[in-house]
C-alpha cells in the first residue's frame, strides 16, 4: 500500500504522482490531494483506480456527481488546470511556446448538457456503465443534465422498458427531448414509443445494437419527430438522437462566434469531418464555394436540410471519408474537426501538399492537436491563434480553437 501526494492533472484525466515504485496515474484525484491505494501495473504503466483521499483538495467539489465527471472540482478551479493541459501538450508535443488566449468558459457549469446516454438497471432505473468494469453505477440524478432533458431523466427512471439503453437528445431552443431505445424489439416497443410521446417526448426511434457502436446498426423510428432545432451561437441547425452534434449548445455557439472572425474569407473553403456541416453554413457568405465533407448519412442528412431551409446554396455536402480529400484539390480555407484521434496521416499530407492559406483547427483532443499543429508548423505553417474553450465542466475533456496561417 502506497500514501502518495498527487502532483498534476494529465490528459485522460488522472492525477500523476512520483513515487518510489515510479510514476503513478490516479483516477479520480485531485493535484494536491493526498491519496493512498495498491497501484497495479497496466500497459507497462502504473494505474491507482479507486484511491482513498486522505487530505482532499481544498476546492474538491461537495455534490453528487455521476462517475462521467471526472473533475470535481470547484468551477473556477477547473479552468487553469484544462487550459495548463492544453499549454502542456503545446510545449511537449508540438515544441512550440506560441501564445495561448485565456481559456474561455462555459455559460453553464452545470446543466449544460443536452445529450446523454444511459444504461437501463435490472432493477430499475437508469445506470452509467463503467467504461473498463462494464458495471452499472445506479444514478437518481444526473446535475449536468439541461431542462428538458432532467425532465426525462426523471420520466424514464420510472419507466420498465424492456431494452439495454437509452439515449436522449433535446434542444434548448425548442424545448424538446428525442428519445432513442437501444435493443429489445422494435415491434414490442411501438406501443410504448407512442405512448412516450404523449408523455411529452418529442420523438422516439429504435436502434439495434451493435459492436461498431450506438446508432451505428438498424435505425427504425417508432413515434412522432426525428430531429430538433437547435441554436448554436448564430446558426439555428438540426440536432437527432442518432448522429453527433455537440452537447454543449452554448459553448459551442461562442466557438463559432469566434471563429467566423478569425478567417479571412476566398474563394473557396472546404471542412473536413464536418458533421453537419456548422462551419460550412457559417462560414458561407464568406466564400463562394463551400464543401463539407462528412462520412456519416445521417449527419449529412441533417446538413442538407438545415443548408436548405437557409438557402446556403454554395454549400455542397459530399458523403465520403476525409483520408480521401487529395481528390478535391486545392482551397483557400480547410476547416479539421476531426475525432479524439486528431487528423490522420492522409489529412495531414494532403495539408501539406495542397497548402490552404489558412487552416481552422478545432480540436477535442490536446494531445493529438499538439501533434497535428507541430507537424504543419515544420510544413511551414505558424500558429498564429489558439484558445481553450471549455465544453465539457466537470470532467477532464477541453476543447481547442486554432487558426493556422502560411
Amino acid at each position: 500500500m502506497l500514501t502518495f501526494r498527487v502532483e498534476k492533472l494529465v490528459p485522460g484525466g488522472y492525477g500523476l504522482a512520483r513515487t518510489e515504485r515510479g510514476v503513478v496515474l490516479v483516477k479520480g484525484a485531485l493535484p494536491g490531494e493526498l491519496v493512498r491505494g495498491e497501484p497495479k501495473w497496466k500497459k507497462g504503466t502504473l494505474f491507482l483506480e479507486a484511491p482513498e483521499i486522505l487530505e482532499p483538495h481544498p476546492a474538491r467539489y461537495p455534490e453528487p456527481l455521476p462517475p462521467s465527471a471526472d473533475l470535481p472540482l470547484a468551477y473556477e478551479a477547473q479552468l487553469p488546470l484544462k487550459e495548463a493541459l492544453v499549454s502542456d501538450a503545446l510545449e511537449r508535443v508540438a515544441k512550440l511556446e506560441a501564445p495561448l488566449a485565456p481559456i474561455h468558459p462555459s455559460p453553464r457549469p452545470l446543466a449544460y448538457r443536452t445529450a446523454a446516454q444511459y444504461a437501463r438497471h435490472p432493477l430499475g432505473g437508469l445506470a452509467y456503465r463503467l467504461p473498463e468494469s462494464r458495471e452499472l453505477h445506479r444514478l437518481e440524478e444526473d446535475p449536468l443534465l439541461a431542462e428538458p432533458l432532467a425532465w426525462a431523466f426523471d420520466v424514464l427512471k420510472l419507466w420498465p422498458l424492456p431494452v439495454e439503453e437509452v439515449a436522449l437528445r433535446g434542444s434548448l431552443l425548442e424545448g424538446k427531448v428525442l428519445l432513442g431505445l437501444v435493443g429489445g424489439v422494435p415491434e414490442a416497443l411501438k406501443r410504448p414509443a407512442k405512448a412516450l410521446v404523449k408523455e411529452g417526448f418529442a420523438g422516439v426511434v429504435w436502434a439495434e445494437p451493435s459492436p461498431k457502436g450506438r446508432f451505428r446498426g438498424r435505425v427504425t423510428p417508432l413515434a412522432g419527430e426525428r430531429t430538433l432545432l437547435e441554436a448554436f451561437g448564430p446558426l439555428k441547425a438540426t440536432v437527432s438522437v442518432e448522429s453527433f452534434s455537440q452537447v454543449n449548445p452554448l459553448a459551442a455557439g461562442d466557438l463559432l462566434e469566434e471563429a467566423r472572425t478569425l478567417v479571412l474569407g476566398g474563394r473557396r473553403a472546404l471542412e473536413l469531418y464536418a458533421g453537419s456541416g456548422l462551419f460550412s453554413l457559417l462560414l458561407s457568405p464568406r466564400y463562394e464555394e463551400v464543401v463539407a465533407v462528412e462520412i456519416s448519412k445521417e449527419a449529412v442528412r441533417r446538413g442538407e436540410m438545415d443548408r436548405n431551409r437557409l438557402g446556403a446554396d454554395n454549400v455542397r455536402f459530399l458523403r465520403m471519408d476525409a483520408r480521401k480529400a487529395e481528390a478535391l484539390g486545392a482551397f483557400d480555407l480547410v476547416v479539421v474537426d476531426p475525432p479524439r484521434a486528431g487528423l490522420s496521416p492522409e489529412v495531414r499530407a494532403y495539408l501539406k501538399e495542397t497548402r490552404p492559406r489558412e487552416i481552422l483547427y478545432v480540436s477535442c483532443d490536446p494531445a493529438t492537436w499538439a501533434r497535428d499543429v507541430g507537424a504543419l508548423v515544420q510544413g511551414g505553417y505558424r500558429l498564429a491563434f489558439a484558445r481553450p474553450y471549455e465544453f465539457l465542466p466537470f470532467t477532464h475533456h477541453v476543447e481547442v480553437l486554432s487558426l493556422l496561417r502560411l
